[in-house]
Formats: C-alpha cells, structure tokens, sequence
C-alpha cells in the first residue's frame, strides 16, 4: 500500500507533518518501537510506530530519525499521548533526511493502525502472489520454463511470510524455499506425513492442522491432475502434500484459495515426474519379461547395456544390479497392489544424497499384479568393514519410512519387501529375482504391517518358516506354547516372556534375571515351571530350539 492511502482513512487518526513529497512510497509492514536503536528490527518499507520513551532530549531525535533512513523505513508515525505534540527537532530531523512524519491523535490505539497495515499490506500481496501463481502454473503446464514450485515456495515466504515445503508420502523433503534456512528434520517431515496419511484414510478434509513439538504446521493435500483414483488407497501412498508452517484454522477464504492453487502447480510437477519415469519403467518391464521368460543372458546383457546409461548417466563400466520385490495388500481385493508398490519403491529407493524430484531417479520399477519389481544399479559393490557388502539393506529402506507407511495402511493393508544381492552379469539376474522374492516371503510370515528380509537371511532357518503349512505351525505351537498360555492366564505367572528372555539370553541365568529384573531363584522357578508344564528340557539344544521355532511361528 502506499503512504498517501493512510491519510485517506480517518479511523487512524493520522497527521502529516512533513514528507508531502514522499507520500507515493510504498508500505511493506508496520512495527512499533521505543527502543533507541531498532535496527536489527528492521528490514525496510515499514511504517514505525513509536510513542517517544526513546527521547531523553532534543539531541536524541537526530541519530534516531538517521537509524531509521539507514534501514529503509518508508515512514515514522510518533504518538501524542505521551508528550502533546511531537516535538520540533523531531520535525526538523525528519525533513533533513526526506523521511515522512506522521503524528497519531492520542484516541488512536498503536494496534488499531498495525491491523490496517498489515491488513491490507497481506491482502496485496496475496493478490500479486495469486497472480505469480497463476502466471507460473501456465508456465509449467506449457513447459520446464517455470523453474519447479520451489520458486512459488520462495515466493510464499518472501510475500506472505509463509514457510512451506512440499513432502512425499513417506515424508522425503522434496522442495523447500531456497532463502528460508533449513527445513524440518527428517524425524519432523516423518511425523508430518504419517499425520497426513491418518487425515487421508480417515477422509478428513485438507487442510490438517498438526502441531509437532511447539510449532503447527497445516497440511494440503497435492492433488494429481492426471490420474483419477475410484479408491484412496490407490494413491494414498504416492500423493504429495503441502506442509506450511501456520495454522490455517483461521485464514480468510482468499487465502486457503491462493494454497490451494499452489498444490495445484505442484500437482503439475508431481504429473511431469511420473512422466519422466515411463522410459524406465518401459526398460523394467522389457528386463524382467528376459528374465522370467527364459531369454538367452545375451539378449538380456543387451538390455541391461540399454538401461545402465539411462539410470547412471555418465558411467563407464557396465553397473552391478540389485532386485527389490515389493508386495501390497489390501483387505477385500479390490485394490491393486501393483501400482500402490511400484509407486513405494520408487519413492523409498531414491539416492538419499539427491534432494528434489528429479536427480533421485536411480532405479527402474515394474510391476504385475499385487507385486511390484525394482531395478536397482550400483556403480561399485564394496566391502564394509564388517564383511558385509554395500548396496540397498532392507532393514535400511523402511528405518525412516516404516511410521508414515503404517499409518497410510491403517489397518487394511500391508506392504512386504525382499531384497537380493548384487549381481554383476545378467547370467546373475533370474537368481537375483528368485532370492528376492524369496525374501519378500520371509518379510511376509512376520508380524507388522510393514516388512522387509534381506538376502543375507536367508541362510538362516528362518528360510523355512513361511513354507511350513498353516495348519502344521499351527499344531506346532499350540502343543508347546498352549500350556503355558493357560497358566498364565490363570495364574498371571508371564510364563511365556521369561522363556523369551532366557532364549534371548542363550540360557544364561544371570543375564535374564538381570534383565527380567528377577533372583535367579525366582528364574529358576519359573524355567522348571516352564519344563515341567511342557515336559521339555531347557538345558537340551533341541528343546531350545524348538521353543525358539514355536515362539517364532506363533
């Protein structure tokens, strides 16, 4: 707004008393202050509001009103309850330096004058930001040329002091303004999106109001133009959202509108990423069809030399590979998995050293019925200090993913990942298909809603339990564990957690009493209790593992 406007409105009690010339400047905030030096305060355009305590004499208006220029003020307003009328040397000190004086009637509140600048300051500048919105999303539906929503990101807190970053489903900061200092955490953008995830599947309206720590943030859902969803839970685990640092509880209508049409410009970002991906998953499909279907190691060596330059770019050597087999399942069926997975291993297998939906695209994702299979390249497979070997861990993929994940799952549905080795030929790729969905069945036989084994699992007897009989694991556990399940009931004597503990602690006394916060007497009786309810031998090796095993199957 600019300074000749405040003069025009006669609620705020407003006088000018010098800077008729400098009325065209612009008003870009309002700040109250009686400090003698409000600099570090200040960042220019604002209209200062001071009620004079900073004045000890006549001497002190002249470094005030220079304090003031320096920093870019458009005006002073001074008050006259204290003092009557503005004293002289201020007068003469403002029309030294070209500053526009006001003076403020003392019926007038210093807070009547700060809503009606930052009213209308905020409603200008949300018309200008729509505008750039506006501009900026015909910009990107025509082409690249729009620069990605973090220039809008920019934009809302450059002009309306909002701080916003756009979030994946599993809470990967994907944009950000460029001038506003670091983001949240990862823990923070986790959290963020496990509440969106819960808003969504419980079918609450955007925006979500969440309060993390101390700070509340409101949550928009972003929107994906190109695809139409008959079930949420097509797209709940692929949608973005808008994370802005406000509580948009109380906004006027104008301003909700502007966010939502930002989470339409980056529904077009979202739209041209998906796009950018068909080549790759193209190269998946065409990959694993080899595979499955027997092809000569030729004729998929051929492929693989197609796929490594469009996935690593830049690479001299033809890459190792790694399998990644996802499953989703949700109850009734009438979802399919295949999509729900493809679009969760893309998102959970980006290069976590890339920020921004571009650079992270490493892999190439295809799916088939409930399942979904990932194409994952490395420049160089390393040994680790331990002996194990470097590439994509599963315990690593669902670490930061696993408390946004269950809840955009919510009960009804579950996701299962197996993870092969590296392989460095593609003689190695159909074994490398088979270990991995192999280990996606061992994740599967584990409670939880979201699972993930690994390949160097399966050299353990884990292997064979999800390819026991139901009705076998089931006469399995029940004849050892029923027993003490009925006497605990009756007794509450926590029969079953001390045999896991003593399992745990391989049979050591001392330790699981430590850790059960137990004598060992009292241990030793409830382990004898344990044997003689089981006619079982805890000191046998064959007896322990066969508790392990039911406990495991259980």
């Amino acid at each position: 707004m600019r300074l000749r406007a405040l003069l025009d409105t006669d609620a705020l009690g407003l006088r000018l008393l010098g800077g008729e010339d400098e009325l065209d400047r612009t008003v870009r905030g309002v700040m109250t202050t009686d400090l003698r030096d409000p600099s570090r305060y200040l960042s220019g355009g604002e209209l200062v509001l001071t009620g004079l305590a900073w004045r000890r004499d006549a001497a002190d208006s002249e470094p005030f009103v220079r304090i003031l220029v320096q920093a870019g003020v458009a005006a002073l307003a001074a008050g006259e309850a204290e003092l009557g009328d503005v004293p002289e040397d201020l007068v003469v000190a403002c029309a030294r330096h070209r500053l526009p004086l006001f003076a403020v009637h003392e019926s007038v509140a210093f807070a009547t004058i700060t809503e009606h600048v930052v009213r209308q300051v905020s409603g200008e500048r949300a018309g200008d930001l729509a505008a750039v919105v506006d501009r900026h999303r015909r910009m990107m539906t025509s082409g690249p040329a729009g620069g990605g929503p973090d220039v809008v990101l920019d934009l809302l807190g450059s002009d309306l002091d909002l701080r916003a970053w756009v979030l994946s489903p599993t809470g990967r900061l994907i944009a950000g303004p460029k001038v506003a200092g670091p983001g949240p955490s990862s823990e923070v953008c986790a959290k963020l999106a496990a509440e969106h995830l819960t808003a969504v599947r419980t079918g609450r309206r955007g925006p979500h109001r969440v309060i993390v720590g101390q700070t509340t943030y409101s949550l928009f859902p972003v929107r994906s133009g190109g695809r139409s969803a008959r079930d949420v839970r097509e797209t709940v685990l692929s949608d973005w959202l808008l994370a802005v640092e406000a509580d948009a509880g109380d906004w006027a209508e104008e301003r909700l509108d502007l966010l939502q049409g930002v989470t339409q410009l980056i529904a077009v970002e979202r739209d041209r990423r998906d796009a950018a991906r068909t080549v790759r998953r193209r190269l998946a499909q065409e990959v694993l069809e080899l595979v499955q279907t027997g092809a000569a190691p030729a004729e998929i060596a051929a492929r693989l030399r197609v796929a490594a330059p469009v996935l690593l770019p830049g690479l001299g050597a033809a890459p190792h590979w790694q399998v990644v087999v996802a499953r989703a399942e949700w109850e009734g069926g009438e979802v399919e998995g295949g999509p729900v997975a493809q679009a969760l291993l893309e998102e959970i297998l980006v290069d976590p050293r890339a920020t921004g939906p571009e650079p992270s695209d490493r892999i190439a994702v295809a799916h088939t019925g409930d399942e979904a299979i990932a194409l994952v390249p490395l420049p160089a497979v390393s040994t680790e200090h331990d002996g194990s070997e470097s590439g994509v861990l599963a315990d690593a993929l669902l670490a930061s993913v696993r408390e946004p994940l269950s809840a955009g799952l919510d009960g009804d549905g579950r996701v299962t990942l197996g993870v092969s080795a590296a392989v460095h030929s593609a003689e190695g790729l159909r074994g490398a298909l088979e270990e991995a969905r192999h280990a996606r069945r061992v994740a599967a036989a584990r409670p939880g809603l979201v699972c993930a084994a690994g390949h160097q699992e399966l050299a353990s007897h884990v292997l064979l339990l999800p390819f026991v009989p139901d009705d076998v694991r089931r006469a399995f556990t029940a004849r050892l564990l029923d027993p003490l399940r009925d006497y605990d009931r009756r007794h509450r004597a926590e029969l079953i957690p001390t045999l896991e503990a003593f399992l745990d602690c391989d049979g050591s006394w001392t330790r699981c009493a430590s850790r059960l916060h137990l004598h060992v007497n009292t241990l030793r009786y409830r382990v004898g209790r344990i044997e003689q309810l089981t006619s079982r031998d805890l000191s046998r090796l064959e007896d322990k593992l066969d508790f392990f095993l039911a406990l495991r199957m259980s």
